[in-house]
């Protein structure tokens, strides 16, 4: 499934790209939406590059169906992200801890100046491999990252106004 989604901040965009560059700006997510205990596990700058890893759980509720696939306590991953300083862009590959074998996503990002603000544009292809109901899941999930994105913004524009 081919996603889109959208923030905005009244920032620059270089500021608001050095936010998702600070590893202590991901504690600063727990709690926030169904998506917690952020992790940093690796953090490398070279040059102009930044890499790092965050490992997330899902803390939300899991249906009763999908329970029976999958366990709750199991769902969690690693964002895998590669940031150009030149370009402004991010590259993610979710790496799931278990099942790897159902799940696939890959997202790029941009962040570009926009009527004064900043506009970053999350681009990805998600997909699940679970048996009638993986549609369904990959809608779910989306929907699950749009909702995340808004609590996120809040937190970066209320680092941004700090």
């Amino acid at each position: 499934m081919k996603f889109e989604l959208v923030q905005r901040w009244e920032a620059v965009p270089t500021d608001v790209f050095e936010v998702y560059l600070d590893p202590t700006f991901y504690a600063e997510l727990d709690g926030v939406g169904v998506i917690g205990d952020p992790e940093v596990v690796s953090h490398e700058v070279v040059a102009a590059r930044v890499e790092m890893q965050v490992r997330f759980r899902f803390t939300g509720d899991v249906p009763s169906a999908a329970a029976k696939i999958v366990r709750p306590d199991r769902l969690t991953w690693i964002e895998d992200t590669v940031f150009e300083r030149a370009t402004l862009r991010s590259r993610s590959t979710i790496i799931p801890d278990h099942y790897p074998d159902r799940l696939q996503c890959t997202a790029t990002s941009r962040f570009e100046e926009v009527d004064g603000g900043c506009l970053r544009t999350i681009t990805g292809d998600l997909k699940v491999r679970v048996l009638l109901v993986g549609g369904q899941v990959e809608k779910a999930i989306v929907s699950g990252m749009r909702d995340h994105f808004v609590d996120e913004q809040r937190v970066v524009a209320a680092r941004l106004g700090r």
